[in-house]
């Protein structure tokens, strides 16, 4: 995919038009992405005889602006500006190319490179004091006299800034919209000034009475064209395209208020519609800001102490005395990017993490709110995982680097944030739907506004025209467009900052609807760190004498297992002398069996460990005496039953717990005060143990002795009843039941990468209470979409009636369109303000 960085890209009518004007060029509709929170598009042109500069082409036509998008610092937010220090200048789309003969060097030693027909320099402009201007791919070269650093393409300007000094040029490049908007501001005013000063009547000039003074004139028609200057590309290709928008409303209108005499009035349209438009990108940089302050929490440097295969182990050979231990190497502060996996870095106390490693060294508690949303810090010892953007406490780690700065579970937090964008939610699909009819069908009725009283009723042409012009203006739907992308894209931001990762506004919208929740039970409505309660050797089997030798076997065979009552048994045995991993036993030939147990050969006997139903399949049918027949006569006192067994019987069995969270119950009590009335418990665990566990937390629908499909089989059953139904589970085991339902959750996103790319919704941190606030911040949201719908029509049918009545004027109609889109705006980011 090529990404092209687009300014005016600031809600989805900008889509709209960008995706009409692409779709021929690539075919088919989903080679398109667009990410209206970067302001960015992302083309698939694999297999297609298609260059950057045709899409840059394109998108020129529009009346919009593309730039091929160059990397950055690893980690940047998509669309921001790099480090200073890898900052890449772009050349000119068009330059012919022999800007490339001057070698793999500007002179000043700057690498060059070529990349699809543009000149990128990148230099280290902080190492050399290098200015910009004074690398020559920037200043001009001889084969363009310098067109290499003038605007990209389609910039309606880019001829006439070819001329003007460098400075200037880049502050056109970034803030033309801007300029284009305060100059016309300004022309309009001194316009006023000078028929104010002429009539001695301010009233007189909103009047409009009589002909204005030749340089009020030209004033007002300065402003007027400075004020369409960014919208009338975007028109003429409506027009070509023979798809009305809000920029061919402006802009007919407009036009029209000159025709008719109306020049004050025309000049107001054009930058009060400007401001609008700079209202739109204000409010996708204040959500954009709002995610891009998650990335400063990530530090841009880290305390290098070895890089992999670094003699000795560290870079100096010192000795730093740290906290919780000795730490080995003297730091380096180094460049995040330069970091390389498997790296050695020191953490001192009160730093925030740069990087997701796991604690070589040193002992410490993190805060990981910032991620998470935890309100206490979590302690970290050896071997366990810190993330980047977290913040050390009081003592001094050394933590072995896991991720590049690029990989970091924060970075990847922001990339799925902004991907989200793309998904899009009902009520910005509906919006979307209403825009297309409600366009073409407003300037039908401005049509017959002005050409109907004066055909059929008489009256002069002239009031009837204008009466149209201002339906034209009541008719533009900017504040309808903007209103629901905003407030999704605040409702995302604030659950990311509140640990909830949402993967787009359809997910947003779904927990308003729930009326069932299916709780996987180990790790979500458990704490999912089960523990060995008791070891009960069977008396008489020949191979295992006590506890210690059956859980010698049995941690050889649950060593390469990842599920937690394996973890539990292996973390078990090693603290019995004799049992544990280290004390010789070895599985061959294993084999894991999902949902039941695993097989393998220890001491040349092939042993099978599993649940009471692999047993029942596979477990001998003679043994010693007192095996098959008691193992289940304390499954209503105790957690999980797992056996061990061989041919020669049953051995031993195990008996795990898994502790309930404190906070499960008061989290289901306030879900079912949400009006959420069906809560069901779905588990691999046999039905004892199921109904302790529902028992405490207040759980009535218990589905047991589930397989993965069974629990996929449950969740679809209660779809199929017709409920709205939620998933939560680990994303691992789960998967499926997860994608089954309407809404996939996963807990503890923070330590699986599975979770983050298997369910809807992560919630970051092991919070459960995270569900309650997800349903109301998903109400909270759907509200403040429907009441900026509501007030944008409502407005708009107010005007419109007192435009049929001869009672609104043009800059009272645009007055209001601005004061509606400002509202809705502003509406839409108190979001961004999370309540508890």
């Amino acid at each position: 995919m090529t990404a092209f960085r687009i300014e005016e890209m600031d809600c989805a009518n900008e889509v709209s038009i960008l995706r009409r004007a692409l779709t021929p060029l690539v075919g088919n509709p989903d080679r398109l992405e667009f990410d209206v929170l970067s302001r960015r598009m992302r083309v698939d042109m694999d297999g297609l005889a298609l260059r950057p500069d045709d899409v840059v082409a394109a998108v020129a036509r529009t009346g919009m602006r593309a730039a091929p998008e160059t990397a950055g610092r690893p980690g940047v937010v998509p669309g921001s500006l790099p480090s200073a220090s890898q900052r890449h200048h772009h050349g000119h789309a068009h330059c012919r190319g022999d800007c490339q003969s001057h070698g793999p060097a500007d002179g000043h030693g700057h690498p060059m490179s070529s990349e699809h027909g543009h000149d990128h320099v990148q230099a280290d402009l902080q190492a050399t004091a290098t200015r910009p201007a004074q690398i020559p791919a920037l200043a001009g070269c001889s084969c363009c006299g310098g067109a290499c650093a003038v605007p990209i393409p389609g910039d309606a300007s880019s001829g006439l800034l070819s001329l003007l000094p460098s400075g200037l040029t880049a502050l056109w490049q970034r803030q033309s919209s801007l300029l284009l908007c305060a100059v016309s501001g300004i022309a309009l005013a001194a316009g006023i000034g000078v028929e104010w000063a002429r009539s001695g009547s301010l009233l007189a000039v909103f009047a409009e009475s009589g002909v204005p003074h030749a340089a009020t004139l030209v004033l007002w028609l300065a402003a007027a064209v400075t004020g369409a200057w960014r919208v009338l590309p975007r028109a003429l290709h409506s027009v070509r395209t023979l798809r009305p928008d809000m920029n061919l409303l402006m802009v007919t209108a407009v036009i029209g208020a000159a025709a008719i005499g109306q020049f004050f009035e025309g000049a107001s349209v054009a930058f009060l519609f400007a401001v609008a438009n700079q209202l739109e990108s204000w409010s996708v940089d204040r959500a954009r800001s709002a995610i891009a302050a998650l990335l400063d929490i990530s530090p841009s440097r880290a305390l290098l102490l070895s890089r992999p295969g670094d003699v000795g182990g560290d870079v100096a050979g010192d000795v730093v005395a740290g906290m919780g231990g000795a730490l080995t190497g003297t730091p380096v502060e180094t460049a995040v990017e330069n970091v390389p996996v498997g790296s050695r870095i020191l953490i001192r106390a009160g730093d925030r993490v740069p990087l997701d490693g796991t604690v070589a060294a040193g002992s410490s508690d993190i805060d990981q709110s910032p991620i998470t949303g935890e309100s206490m810090p979590v302690p970290k010892r050896a071997g366990e995982p810190v993330y980047a953007g977290t913040i050390n406490g009081g003592g001094v780690l050394e933590v072995l680097t896991t991720r590049a700065a690029s990989d970091t579970t924060l970075a990847r937090i922001l990339h799925m944030v902004e991907a989200a964008q793309s998904r899009r939610a009902r009520a910005v699909q509906w919006v979307d739907r209403f825009a297309a009819v409600y366009t073409p069908a407003m300037l039908a009725v401005a049509a017959l506004v002005a050409v109907v009283p004066p055909l059929f009723f008489g009256g002069a042409w002239s009031a009837r025209v204008y009466e149209a012009l201002v339906v034209l203006v009541i008719a533009c739907p900017c504040a309808l467009v903007i209103s629901t992308p905003v407030s999704i894209v605040a409702g995302l931001t604030s659950a990311a900052r509140n640990g909830v990762l949402v993967k787009g506004g359809s997910f947003l919208e779904l927990p308003a609807s729930l009326t069932a929740v299916a709780f996987d039970k180990t790790g979500t409505l458990t704490l999912g760190r089960p523990r060995v309660a008791r070891v009960l050797p069977v008396d008489g089997h020949p191979q295992v004498r006590d506890a210690a030798s059956a859980l010698r076997i049995a941690a050889a065979l649950e060593g390469p297992s990842s599920h937690p009552l394996a973890r539990a048994i292996v973390q078990h045995a090693r603290q019995v002398p004799g049992a544990g991993l280290d004390d010789g036993a070895t599985a061959s030939d294993h084999r894991t069996l999902p949902g039941l147990g695993a097989e393998g050969v220890v001491d040349g006997a092939r042993w099978r460990i599993g649940n009471r139903r692999y047993f029942a399949q596979d477990g001998p049918q003679h043994g010693p005496s007192g095996g098959a027949e008691s193992i289940g006569t304390d499954d209503a006192d105790a957690g999980s039953s797992v056996l061990l067994w061989n041919d020669a019987g049953l051995a031993a069995v195990m008996e795990l717990e898994d502790d309930l969270r404190p906070d499960a119950r008061a989290v289901l009590d306030d879900l079912r005060a949400a009006g959420l009335h069906r809560m069901v418990m779905l588990t691999g665990d046999n039905a004892a143990t199921a109904a302790r566990v529902a028992v405490a937390c207040g759980v009535t629908d218990i589905r047991a002795d589930l397989l993965p499909a069974d629990k996929t089989a449950a969740v679809a059953a209660l779809v199929a009843e017709g409920e709205r139904v939620a998933m939560v589970g680990d994303g691992v085991n789960d998967a499926p039941a997860l994608a089954t339902a309407h809404l996939g959750i996963a807990m503890g996103g923070i330590g699986s990468d599975a979770a983050i790319e298997t369910a809807d919704i992560t919630l970051m941190s092991d919070d459960l209470g995270k569900l309650p606030w997800l349903v109301r911040h998903s109400r909270r949201t759907l509200g403040v979409i429907r009441q900026n719908i509501g007030f944008a029509l409502g407005l708009k049918a107010l005007f419109l009636g007192l435009a049929v009545f001869q009672v609104a004027s043009l800059w009272m109609a645009i007055v209001a369109d601005i004061g509606g889109s400002f509202l809705v705006i502003m509406n839409g980011l108190r979001l961004l303000r999370p309540k508890a």
